[in-house]
């Protein structure tokens, strides 16, 4: 358990998600659109599943 709260794999993906778009917006880092989109729909999936 993470600070007491359950283990979700959609929002740990999300969250990776928010933090590599945010980096490439801020820093300039060139990140591929694929990897970004793949997170994104891995999370979403996750999200809605409920895991």
């Amino acid at each position: 358990m993470l600070f007491g709260h359950t283990f979700n794999i959609g929002f740990v993906l999300l969250a990776i998600y928010l933090i590599l778009v945010g980096l490439g917006l801020v820093a300039g880092l060139a990140i591929p659109a694929m990897l970004t989109g793949v997170i994104a729909l891995l999370a979403g999936i996750f999200i809605l599943i409920g895991r």
